[in-house]
Parts: C-alpha cells; structure tokens; sequence
C-alpha cells in the first residue's frame, strides 16, 4: 500500500470524493501542515495552528496511482483559491498537496503544469507542493462523516 495526503476545503467532502475511487483502501480525515501538536478541531478552526484539513489516502498503486490520485484533486476543488474553497474561508481550507517521497513530488509538480496547460482555470494554480508534515486524525465524528449523516457532499463535491 501506499499513501497520499491532500488539502482542498473541508475534508468531508474530499474524503468522500477519495473513497469512491477504486484502489482506495482506506481514508482518514485530520490535519496536517500545522505548529500544534495534537490539534483539535476547535483549534484548527480558528485558523491559527497553521494546519489545513487533511484527507489521508491509502491506496494500492497497482490498482490506482499516484498521478490519477493527483488528477482527482484538482477535479474536486478550485486549485486557484488561496485560503478558500466555496463558503469555508481561511488558511485551514489551503489547497496542499503533502508529498511523501521525491518521486511524489515530481508527480505533483508535473501535475501543476499539466493542469496550469489545459487552461480549465482562469486564474493560476496556488496549490501548495510541501513535504508531508505530521498527519493528525480528526476527532471519530469527523471521520466518514458525509455517510454517517446521509449527506453526499459538503459543497465541493
């Protein structure tokens, strides 16, 4: 197995964009990115830990890879929004890609041009390409929490 990790707004709905995709094994919502250690959501909310919710993938890459993963990102959120997706705003809803290794990141910056190309966005990617920072696990109602109330997006899926 392997694993991703991705900020793009409100971990809800990316999580439940994730876990649909064949090769996903598991995901978890938390965060990441921040100077707190063991933050809880009433802390990251406030915007001032430096965390961003998070959306842990594992994935097999024989099934799915890393390069899809990165294409599916950039479809479930607005990659041109610094500190903002839809009605979530602040440093929390960054758009962050967490690379793992070195490869993960040449994945990520090839993805940046590659998308940046297509000229789908009016305005340029702000996606930040940063290597992976401890990843904190949401508070249990967060986790899977678009299914456990009978919701199938959060606004961005």
């Amino acid at each position: 197995m392997a694993t991703a990790l991705f900020a793009a707004g409100c971990f809800w709905g990316v999580e439940a964009f994730f876990e649909r995709l064949n090769g996903v094994v598991t995901t978890r919502v938390g965060y990441s990115g921040g100077h707190v250690e063991n933050p809880s959501y009433e802390l990251v909310k406030t915007g001032t830990t430096g965390h961003a919710e998070t959306t842990k993938i594992e994935f097999d890459p024989n099934i799915i890879s890393y390069q899809q993963l990165v294409d599916v990102f950039f479809e479930c959120h607005d990659p041109t929004s610094i500190n903002r997706q839809g009605e979530d705003v602040g440093s929390q809803y960054r758009s962050i890609i967490f690379y793992g290794d070195e490869e993960q990141k040449e994945i990520a910056e090839q993805k940046i041009q590659e998308w940046s190309n297509k000229g789908l966005f009016k305005r340029p990617i702000v996606t930040e390409i940063t290597a992976s920072a401890p990843f904190y696990d949401a508070e249990e109602y967060h986790q899977k929490y678009l299914q456990k109330n009978g919701s199938v997006s959060c606004g961005i899926v």
